[in-house]
């Protein structure tokens, strides 16, 4: 975890819920935000699906906290385009460090590429049979307004019933 972040975690103990994207866009690094290029699909998602009472903006994530919610990326040292990353910027080992530290109930991969790498084998949407500790896995459909032609909101309301009411996927492996 030795990576200057270009945009600061939002983590803390006991989260019901962590995003975890694979990289900043080069707009969200300029912003200093999450999901902050314009067309991303992640703050209208977070409201329409029912994680959040309101739309917040970007600039608004470490508010996210007080909802049970936080955000943290893959790469924290660069930005841009999955394919512009340089070899080795997916960090999946600091990753399982803060799910070792934090100990959130869900990590929700926004994009197939983001739990490609942590999870190393190609995934579906939905619950993976994976575990951490207690920590469940979950895969989204990517917000970016890059990845269109894949978005389906009903991935991220099922995952938002889950994580409020409880329920989730039974029959999980420990990694």
């Amino acid at each position: 975890m030795g990576v200057r972040a270009i945009v600061p975690d939002a983590l803390a103990p006991g989260l019901r819920l962590v995003f975890c994207g694979t990289a900043p866009s080069r707009a969200s690094a300029a912003a200093l935000a999450y999901y902050a290029k314009p067309g991303n699909r992640f703050w209208p998602a977070l409201h329409s699906a029912g994680f959040t009472p309101r739309r917040f903006h970007p600039s608004e994530y470490a508010g996210l906290l007080d909802l049970g919610i936080g955000l943290t990326d893959l790469c924290k040292g660069h930005s841009g385009n999955d394919d512009e990353l340089p070899r080795g910027a997916l960090d999946a080992q600091a990753l399982r460090g803060k799910i070792s530290t934090y100990r959130p109930g869900v990590v929700a991969f926004t994009s197939k590429n983001a739990a490609k790498a942590f999870l190393e084998h190609d995934v579906e949407y939905g619950w993976q049979p994976e575990r951490q500790g207690t920590t469940r896995f979950f895969v989204l459909p990517s917000p970016s307004g890059q990845a269109t032609r894949f978005w389906d909101e009903r991935h991220w309301r099922t995952l938002a019933k889950a994580t409020k009411d409880g329920s989730g996927e039974k029959g999980v492996r420990s990694l």
